[in-house]
């Protein structure tokens, strides 16, 4: 299922939201499991829309996800190899938080003043 980067939580009230951030911190998880919302996607395809993140960035981003249980890392056996990202059904969970942070940046971020 991943690793387990919190041996228990029960450390206090909090505890479960910092468990949750540190799933999808990182400057483009978030953007990631957003795009992967709409179904598999393909490495170039994501890098695509993602112009500012670097190849390097955005291939350690997904090996974390893939390793926490949110993203699943397709390989076909073709040449060139066809590599596939998709939600797990654990990341597939994570989108009313996806989609509430969306939510809350057009309001806050994009819209300061409001």
């Amino acid at each position: 299922m991943g690793r387990i980067r919190h041996l228990s939580l029960d450390c206090g009230p909090g505890c479960p939201v910092e468990g949750t951030l540190q799933l999808i911190d990182g400057k483009w998880k978030g953007v990631v499991l957003f795009h992967l919302l709409t179904g598999s996607l393909r490495f170039n395809r994501l890098r695509r829309q993602l112009q500012n993140c670097m190849q390097r960035m955005l291939t350690n981003q997904l090996r974390e996800l893939e390793a926490d249980g949110l993203v699943h890392r397709e390989v076909n056996a073709e040449v060139p190899p066809k590599v596939e990202y998709s939600l797990t059904p654990r990341g597939r969970t994570l989108e009313p938080v996806i989609m509430a942070l969306k939510t809350w940046g057009e309001a806050h971020v994009l819209a300061p003043d409001a």
